[in-house]
């Protein structure tokens, strides 16, 4: 069984700047938390994005110098990225899941809705047994 942790917050609407959108994208994901001080959750998603575009995959070297971070902070994203089902690995290399924002949301709605029917499968038995 694929264990994935999908996080949607509630936040107010962005702001009409591009930065500001893709924080609150992030956010709305719970991508960036407060432990995240020097952003590098959120510029490393940036520089998948950016990546995305050009439909490059990218090392985890390759992002720790482009970034100016360890190596090993770039796999600790990483990883959360992939539990969140946004980052796929191909031969140690690193890509969005899609190319576009709202492919990837398409996905995510996918992937939310076959969980709450597996969940809804589960409580019917649950039900039928109490």
């Amino acid at each position: 069984m694929i264990k994935r942790k999908i996080v949607l917050v509630r936040t107010g609407s962005p702001s009409n700047n591009i930065n500001a959108e893709l924080q609150w994208f992030g956010q709305s994901l719970g991508l960036f938390g407060p432990r995240d001080r020097d952003k590098s959750a959120f510029r490393l998603f940036l520089e998948l994005l950016k990546a995305a575009k050009a439909q490059e995959s990218m090392s985890s070297d390759e992002l720790a110098n482009r970034l100016l971070i360890t190596r090993a902070t770039v796999v600790y994203h990483l990883n959360e990225l992939m539990e969140r089902g946004l980052v796929v690995q191909q031969r140690k290399r690193y890509l969005l899941r899609e190319n576009e924002l709202q492919r990837l949301m398409d996905d995510l709605q996918r992937d939310v809705e076959a969980t709450l029917h597996h969940m809804r499968d589960v409580a019917k038995e649950i039900d039928e047994r109490l």
